[in-house]
Order: C-alpha cells, then structure tokens, then sequence
C-alpha cells in the first residue's frame, strides 16, 4: 500500500466505534432507546429526545444520493482528481456526508448506493458508498 496523503479522521471517544466498526466493514450508528431514532454524526445526546441511552447498531449500508457535488478544485493539494461529494440518505433515516465511488457523470440526486469501505491505511478505513 502506497503511503496515503490525504487527511484522516481522528476519532473522539464518542466516534471511536463507528470508525472501529469501519475498519471491521461494517457500518454502525448510535440508536436512541429511547426514541428508537438512529443518529449520526456521533455524539453524546439524542438530537430528537435530548436521552444519553445511545447504543451502537449495525445498519443495511443501502441508502440513496441525497444531494451531491462534483468538486474540481479541491482545498486541498492531495486530491488531483474530481471527485463526489454527497449527502446520502441512509434507510435507517440519518444522512452522512460521504463520497461517492462513481464516474462524476453517473450520479444522480436518488440513485441507490450501498457502502463501500476504503482500507485507505492499515488503521484507517473511509466509509464511502458506490451505486447499487
């Protein structure tokens, strides 16, 4: 594997799981018990119920385009290429800021995608989604 220059997530305490349940492929997010509502971005109260009883869950990883861009003049020198950057909705309801593997002219607002997990380093796996 080439040494990978674009930047990294640093996990917190509170995002730790989803980026540990990212590098086993799988795609995590907190549910509330008490609203039964999934979340994301990771965090420490329900947005919808203001509860603290939030568990971590495996979740279908299909969704679909919400909204996207095709950015071409990136901030910042490692990305050369053009690439996707989209909201996606996922099924279980939350939306994820993510990129979408995908020739730019392929993408759609609603196309379906389904995750793909980019092993980007040893430690480091991307959550991205790719059409399904």
């Amino acid at each position: 594997m080439s040494e990978y220059l674009k930047p990294l997530p640093k996990p917190s305490p509170t995002s730790r799981p989803f980026w540990d349940a990212a590098r086993r492929h799988e795609l995590k997010l907190q549910r509330c018990a008490g609203c039964g509502k999934f979340i994301f971005y990771p965090r420490t109260r329900c947005p919808y119920c203001f509860g603290d009883q939030l568990e971590w869950r495996a979740v279908s990883g299909r969704g679909k385009v919400y909204s996207y861009t095709v950015v071409r003049r990136a901030s910042h020198r490692a990305f050369t290429d053009p690439y996707v950057l989209a909201i996606v909705e996922l099924e279980e309801g939350p939306r994820m800021t993510t990129n979408i593997v995908a020739a730019p002219e392929s993408v759609r607002v609603d196309l379906p995608v389904v995750v793909h997990f980019d092993d980007v380093t040893p430690e480091n796996t991307l959550v991205k989604f790719k059409p399904a």
